[in-house]
Order: structure tokens, then C-alpha cells, then sequence
């Protein structure tokens, strides 16, 4: 029964996503005008007026002639928004910097609600109890009001998708030790009044997040010990200063003046007690300086050691592979005199990168990540601690080293939070090396199809959405970046969408395309049918296709590459084609069978799919003139995802030229 509602659900969102319904009559109009009259007292909202329709008005975006983003940030606006919560199908409200006041409406209605904007603005009250029932909020930002009285923490806790929680800048009271959202990601409450121990859900934040709360405690702020300890911090106790005499002494036992001396030098004698007091202080004095003693040469004999063992762990390191794989360079800098000489080259660094040299390369202790089409990739770990990944290429078509600097130039210049940076590149006749940023998450593809089967633990679907969303950001933005040239990257896959410390998509092995040998006839399941038969005849089109093709892997957990031995779907060489296979299952009837199992443990997120499954078709569409451009993929992703769009924020549009490639650069690149 739930297999059949899933179908005649995805019949219903298939036909709706090629039907416009007719906007003429907006059931929203009504809850804007009254809105706009209670709280545009300066004109701010002019536009709006009812012989319009209010999907066209500034602020507000639609979906199906029903509201579903509204972003009023900095007009001026005031009062309440109560007007407002009759928007049923709002999934973005942002009103930030504007004049609201009193306490934040009811929102129980707004249960399609994924991101709350509400900084910057005269809020008052406690923490809005409404907002705990919105149980599909992904962003809640409520920094700067004049919010007050305790968090409660297990209402909160119930908002299992939130990933943005922002309270700073206002008047919270009371603990947040109960507070432990498993997924957040942004997070701050700096600047309340809040007190106790920082709960260990919490503690990988930053210091800022925390701080401005004086009675706050524990990592990463000061342990709680030391704060209680601590008389100039408020709250604490003169009274808690520990003793010079340890545990449980009463500081009156102290004396309040040193034992009197005579001129002579030789103590007072009050009593037979107080001369063996001070054999007693004397023995302790003596043990004191044995033990101090004993600590200073165990403190030089490990130095010693240490040097020594670093040393001679070095000149092992050097004579000895078997220990420890290390990076083995054809062009070694350790030639003997019956080594034939070979090239040198120079490591060549781009702007920003912490520079080391060759030799620091080859004392590296490296492990493999893996093997690719362009080369072995490692992790090097160098010297000063210092973690980098290098590649090593392999087999690679240049017209000479002119032509491949003048390639890492402008790949070196690309920079962007999607990207995975160039640091630096080694050229020599026999050797050629790029170092990037390590990413330590590992890629997209362990992540999908790792540890397959019991104790995994499953790909969620709003991390893949991210993932999806990063990926896109940073194809637009190599696409974009150097016009005149039309970069692409060549060879969108799984394994090349790597996922940095804050858990975000980088592309990498990006522009590597235009070092391809000449290759026989191959697919590898992600390149286009116009691609397939030269692999250096890759198009930004081309670059889409594998992207829907990405997509398409993300949807369904099947991986494109593997050999499906002449099954349903089965392209060149017996490779899986996706697309195909999708397509084939679409045709018969939209049904769960597209999608991953992993993925049917997740409630109200079939609208979502359906949609991000359009854009993967529309992508991986056979003729490249079908595919979208990736700006408009980005804006669609966006909108499933309800990401607020505004101003303040990059968008689709907002995609340019890198900063970081000038039109000389690229114009040398392109001689």
C-alpha cells in the first residue's frame, strides 16, 4: 500500500513539474496586502498592490502559484508579521534588519518551513515555542533580537534537520547543557547571559560561539574547575582560592608574619615544638630538591633522545622503503656519480601556499589515496606536520613545459570553496607533480558505496543535497571563470568530488582533461555520448552531462562505472549507463524502484527527489543543446533545497569571473 501512495504521489509531482497552473487567482494574496498595510509604514513594499500578481512582486518567489520564498531584509518594515503565517506553503522567510517587535506569531502553520531568517530586529519574549514544532527547519537564525529567559533544550533538541542555530546577541539565560543536535553545523550563542557546562555536543565549535557569557564553562572555553576558582570572573568565590597547604587546611593555620630571625642569624627557640617543626620543613626542603633534580635530567635525557631518534629516524627514512611507502621520483636530488644527470626542476608555489622544498617532498612519510586516469595520488605528511595530497601524473600529452605552466597558471588562480586549490606544481623532464590541499573525509564515492550492507551507516538525503549543491557551485564557477578559454573540467565522477572538514563538496582533478592522451573507444559511465570516442573532445555541455550523471548515482546508490554484464541499461562496453537505465524505469511507471533503499527511511522528501531527478535528466539529456547551462542547475538545486536567495548571499547569477584570473592570464594561456 505505501509502494502504491508512493507511486500516484510521483505521478502527481511529474505532471505538476511540466503543467503551469494558472496564477490569476493567488490564494496568498490576501495574507500580503494585509501584511504590507500593518507593517510598510515608509512605502518600502510599493510594488505590491492587487492588480498585480504577487509572484512577480519584489521579495516573493512561487512555486505552483502558491508563496514559497519571501525575503524582505533591510526595508524599514516594523510591528508584527503575523499576517505572514497564513503562508502554508513558505519554505524561506527571511526578514532580517527591519524594526519588528513584541514576540515572534505562531508559526505551527508553516510546516514546510526549512529556513527562518529573524536576525537584526526588536524581537522580544522567550525562545518562540512555535518554532520547535517546525520539524523540516534546516536554518534558524534569531541573532541580535532582544529575546530572553531559558533555552528549552528538549523542545529544541526535537529539530533533528537543523544545521544553522544563531541566538547570539541577545538576552538567553539559564544552562544549554541538554542541548545536542546531532547534524548542526553553525552555531552561536555569544553575547546572552547563559551559565554552566558546555555539553560535549557543543564543544567542537569555536570559542567565539560561546563567547560573552560569563558564567558559560568547559571546552573550548576555561575548564569549570577554573572558572569556580577564579574571583575576577562573576559569580565565583574568594573563598574557593585553594589553600597553600593543601586540601582541607584552614588558611588561619598560616602565619601572618615570617618566623623572627636575630641578628645572629639563628632562629628563635618559642618551644621544643617549633624546633622540630623545622627539621620537619627541612626533610621536605631536601626531598624537594632530590626530586627536582631527578625531574631536570629526565627533562634533558628525553631532549637527547629525542634528537638523536629524529635524526636517525630521517637517515633510515632516506636509505630504507619497506618501513614506510614513500614518493619515489625518477629525478632524484640525491644523485651519484653513477646516476646519469637528470633535469631538475623547481617546485613552483601560487599565492597563499606555505612553501617547502623538493627534498621535504622526498623525507615525506606518504600513504596512496589511489590510482586515477591522470596518476597515483598521495597524502604526504611532511616534516613541520604539514598535510598535503600530491599527484603524480602519468602518460600525459604536452607540447612542452611552456605548455604546462602556462595550464597550472590558470588552474593555480582558480579559487573557490568548492574547489580543491592548486598549491603548487614540480616540473622536470621525467617527473611531474601537483600538490593540493588534503582533504580528510575522503570523496563522494566511499561515502555512496562503502561498506555496503549491515553497520553502514546511510547517506542521508539533505547531506546529499549539499553535496549536489557544492558540486554544481563549483563546476558554474570553472565554467565561468576565464571566458575567453571556456574551462572545463573534464572529469566529473565520483571519486572527484572529494568533502573537506566542514563536510563540504570540492571538485578536484579539475582542467586535467587537456593533458589526455589520444585513447581508444571507452566510456567510463559518466562521459557524454559525443565524448566517448575522444576523451580530449570534452565541452562544458559534456561536463553537464556527467554531472546529471553524478546526480543521477547520488539518487539511485548505483555506481556508473561497474560492468552490468549486458543487463537492463547496459551502455559502451558493457558499462552501466545510467541515464538509460533511469529512463528505461520512468518509462514504464514512476516508481520507488529508481531510488536508493538507503533513502526510503526518510519521510516527506519524495517532492524533493522527484525534483532533483528532473534536473538529473534534464543534465544527462543525449543532445548537449538540451542541457541546462550549470548557473540555471544551481538556481533549481537551490530552490529544492529552500537555500535563501537574496543580496547578501551567492546565487546563481552571482557566479563570475574568478578574481584571481585576469583576461592577460588568460589570454597567455590560450597562446
Amino acid at each position: 500500500m505505501a509502494k502504491l501512495k508512493l507511486r500516484f504521489t510521483l505521478c502527481f509531482l511529474f505532471q505538476s513539474f511540466f503543467f503551469n497552473i494558472n496564477a490569476s487567482q493567488n490564494p496568498d494574496l490576501a495574507s500580503l496586502l494585509a501584511f504590507k498595510s500593518s507593517s510598510d509604514p515608509s512605502g518600502s513594499l510599493l510594488n505590491w498592490n492587487s492588480s498585480t500578481n504577487p509572484c512577480s512582486w519584489p521579495g516573493v518567489s512561487c512555486l505552483h502559484n502558491r508563496v514559497t520564498r519571501l525575503v524582505l531584509e533591510g526595508l524599514q518594515l516594523k510591528g508584527s508579521f503575523e499576517p505572514l503565517t497564513s503562508l502554508t506553503n513558505l519554505r524561506v522567510l527571511s526578514l532580517k534588519y527591519n524594526s519588528f517587535s513584541g514576540a515572534i506569531p505562531d508559526l505551527s502553520k508553516l510546516t514546510s518551513l526549512k529556513l527562518l531568517f529573524l536576525s537584526h530586529n526588536d524581537f522580544s519574549g522567550g525562545f518562540p515555542e512555535s518554532i520547535t514544532s517546525l520539524s523540516r527547519l534546516y536554518r534558524l537564525d534569531l541573532s541580535f533580537n532582544n529575546f530572553s529567559g531559558e533555552l528549552p533544550a528538549g523542545q529544541v533538541n526535537r529539530m533533528t534537520h537543523l544545521l544553522t542555530l544563531r541566538l547570539e546577541g541577545n538576552g538567553f539565560s539559564g544552562q544549554i547543557s541538554g542541548l545536542n543536535i546531532q547534524n548542526l553545523q553553525d552555531f552561536n550563542v555569544s553575547g546572552n547571559r547563559l551559565s554552566g557546562q558546555i555539553p560535549s555536543s557543543l564543544s567542537a565549535f569555536p570559542e567565539s560561539a560561546f563567547s560573552q557569557n560569563f558564567m558559560l564553562c568547559g571546552t573550548p572555553l576555561p575548564s569549570c574547575a577554573t572558572v569556580r576558582s577564579d574571583p575576577t570572573r562573576p559569580g565565583s568565590s574568594a573563598g574557593a582560592i585553594a589553600s597553600p597547604l593543601g586540601p582541607g587546611a584552614s588558611p588561619s593555620t598560616v602565619s601572618s608574619t615570617p618566623t623572627a630571625v636575630p641578628e645572629n642569624g639563628s632562629p628563635t627557640k618559642p618551644g621544643k615544638n617549633h624546633h622540630s617543626g623545622a627539621n620537619k620543613m627541612s626533610t621536605v626542603a631536601i626531598i624537594g630538591i632530590i626530586l627536582g633534580d631527578i625531574l631536570v635530567l629526565a627533562v634533558a635525557s628525553l631532549l637527547l633522545y629525542c634528537y638523536f631518534w629524529r635524526n636517525y629516524a630521517k637517515k633510515m627514512g632516506q636509505k630504507s622503503g619497506s618501513q614506510v611507502e614513500k614518493i619515489v621520483y625518477s629525478s632524484s636530488p640525491y644523485p651519484t656519480s653513477t646516476q646519469p644527470t637528470f633535469e631538475r626542476g623547481k617546485m613552483v608555489f601560487f599565492e597563499g601556499a606555505k612553501r617547502f622544498e623538493l627534498e621535504d617532498l622526498l623525507r615525506a612519510s606518504a600513504e596512496m589515496l589511489g590510482k586515477g586516469g591522470f596518476g597515483t595520488a598521495y597524502k604526504a605528511i611532511l616534516d613541520d606536520g604539514n598535510v598535503v595530497a600530491v599527484k603524480r601524473l602519468k602518460e600525459v600529452s604536452l607540447n612542452g613545459k611552456k605548455d604546462f605552466e602556462q595550464q597550472m597558471e590558470v588552474l593555480g588562480r582558480l579559487k573557490h570553496p568548492n574547489l580543491v586549490s592548486l598549491k603548487a606544481y614540480y616540473f622536470a623532464r621525467d617527473e611531474k607533480l601537483l600538490v593540493y590541499d588534503y582533504m580528510p573525509n575522503g570523496n563522494l564515492f566511499w561515502l555512496l558505496h562503502g561498506n555496503r550492507g549491515p553497520g553502514r551507516t546511510p547517506l542521508d538525503w539533505t547531506t546529499r543535497l549539499k553535496i549536489a549543491a557544492g558540486a554544481a557551485r563549483g563546476l558554474a564557477f570553472i565554467h565561468n571563470s576565464c571566458k575567453s578559454l571556456k574551462l572545463t573540467h573534464g572529469n566529473i565522477k565520483s571519486t572527484n568530488v572529494l568533502i573537506d572538514k566542514s563536510g563540504n563538496a570540492r571538485l578536484s582533478d579539475f582542467g586535467l582533461s587537456a593533458f589526455a592522451l589520444p585513447s581508444a573507444p571507452k566510456s567510463n559511465g559518466y562521459r557524454a555520448p559525443e565524448a566517448v570516442l575522444d576523451s580530449r573532445k570534452i565541452t562544458q555541455k559534456s561536463d553537464v552531462y556527467s554531472f546529471g550523471v553524478l546526480l543521477l548515482e547520488l539518487l539511485t546508490g548505483k555506481c556508473p562505472s561497474v560492468v552490468n554484464n549486458g543487463g537492463p541499461g547496459t551502455g559502451y562496453a558493457g558499462v552501466l549507463d545510467l541515464p538509460r537505465w533511469v529512463q528505461s524505469v520512468v518509462r514504464e511507471e514512476w516508481t520507488a524502484e529508481v531510488f536508493d533503499l538507503e533513502l526510503m527511511r526518510y519521510k516527506d522528501i519524495e517532492e524533493e527527489m522527484v525534483g532533483l531527478l528532473q534536473i538529473a535528466m534534464a543534465c544527462s539529456s543525449a543532445s548537449p543543446d538540451q542541457r541546462p547551462k550549470m548557473n540555471h542547475v544551481i538556481k533549481m538545486i537551490d530552490e529544492l533545497r529552500g537555500v535563501e536567495v537574496s543580496p547578501s548571499h551567492e546565487t546563481a547569477e552571482s557566479v563570475s569571473d574568478s578574481p584571481c584570473i585576469s583576461e592577460g592570464t588568460c589570454g597567455a594561456a590560450s597562446q
